[in-house]
């Protein structure tokens, strides 16, 4: 009996550990509850736009990883690096722009195992930590600018209808200075000489790679509203039904649970005057500063779903959920992605990751952060 218990309780922390942030999100839906009592009022919480995008996305993004397209390309961009600060130049542009295609938390379980390979075959592991932590700011920072590189500007585009123009434009800037902090962060590394060799032999399936870039560019026309996203419904999973039916069972269907728990505790907080007053005061002061500050504490995603249901200012909300992703290891999912491969490749050093995480994500959100207060919002 006991042993069971034991190995019940053990199956529960894996569990937890693997799904945190769901894990929370239902804690917190739960909590709510008992004061916001479920009614009718709870259907019109979820967007169910916003759930049928990130589906739609993750879907094809499976598709195009099963024929290992992502893995491919990348790794014949790096074996074209000569030495240490192309490398990690390389890895850290591929996560950077890869961020911006296939969402930032898919970017790094992309990337990160190429960063470990070529790191490993060259014998630079002691380099790891740092290049890790660049790729996993670079995921944080690459998909702002795009309205499906991030989960959290998914939600506030579709939420407050942002036009793509303005969308691009309100954080392009910040993208920007990204890239330039991200490119000196690099130089910083010295430039010692590498041989890294494609020894994978593997080439692309030409056919299902077209297939499944047209229903990827697809599934971008409905993010940007351009088809609407009932018609990808209907045509993009009956696709891929014939074409890679294993496509769904790799969805993230925890982040698409963690959404909706979301909503959840967003709407029912909403509805709480307490929680009204005082969130309200605080956007009112500074949305900026308050979404930059919760992301530290409860992530970027929950925390652009709980602020806009208290703010219209969608110029400062988009900055501090973005920019907020950088800071604590719990601002953003990709951050807790990243320790979680680290601590699995190089047991032992974790206490120096930590460390040098803190201090490299405090230089990023400060600049960046003031940048914003001085000259973006």
């Amino acid at each position: 009996m006991e042993q069971t218990k034991g190995s019940q309780f053990g199956k529960f922390v894996s569990f937890f550990k693997k799904n945190t942030v769901m894990c929370i999100a239902a804690l917190l839906a739960v909590a709510t509850a008992f004061f916001v009592p479920p009614d009718k009022t709870y259907l019109g919480y979820f967007n169910l736009r916003t759930l049928t995008c990130l589906f739609l996305t993750l879907a094809v993004i499976c598709a195009l990883k099963d024929i290992r397209f992502f893995g491919i390309v990348a790794q014949r961009i790096v074996v074209t690096t000569g030495n240490l600060r192309l490398l990690a130049l390389a890895l850290v542009y591929i996560t950077f722009i890869g961020s911006m295609l296939i969402a930032n938390d898919m970017a790094l379980i992309t990337f990160l195992p190429l960063g470990y390979f070529a790191l490993s075959v060259t014998k630079n592991e002691d380099k790891m930590a740092y290049i890790f932590i660049l790729q996993n700011i670079s995921a944080n920072l690459g998909g702002m600018l795009t309205p499906f590189g991030n989960p959290q500007n998914l939600y506030l585009y579709s939420h407050f209808q942002i036009p793509t123009g303005e969308f691009m434009s309100i954080m392009f800037p910040p993208f920007l200075l990204a890239i330039a902090m991200l490119t000196a962060a690099c130089f910083l590394l010295p430039r010692k000489e590498l041989v890294i060799r494609d020894d994978s032999g593997q080439t692309l399936n030409k056919k299902r790679t077209a297939l499944y870039l047209a229903l990827f560019a697809f599934s971008l026309l409905i993010v940007f509203r351009l088809i609407p996203y009932w018609v990808g419904l209907l045509i993009i999973p009956a696709v891929l039904f014939f074409a890679d039916k294993k496509a769904f069972t790799e969805v993230d269907w925890g982040l698409l649970c963690t959404f909706a728990l979301f909503f959840v505790f967003s709407g029912n907080m909403a509805r709480i005057p307490q929680v009204q007053d005082f969130v309200g005061n605080l956007l009112g002061k500074s949305p900026l500063l308050v979404s930059i500050s919760s992301c530290q504490v409860i992530s970027n995603v929950p925390s652009a779903i709980l602020l806009s249901r208290f703010t219209e200012n969608y110029r400062e909300l988009l900055l501090g959920v973005n920019i907020g992703g950088t800071g604590t290891l719990i601002s953003s999912l990709a951050s807790l992605i990243t320790f979680s491969h680290y601590r699995t490749l190089r047991p032992g050093h974790t206490k120096k990751y930590l460390g040098l995480f803190t201090v490299m994500n405090l230089v990023f959100l400060i600049v960046m952060g003031t940048a914003a207060w001085l000259f973006f919002r």
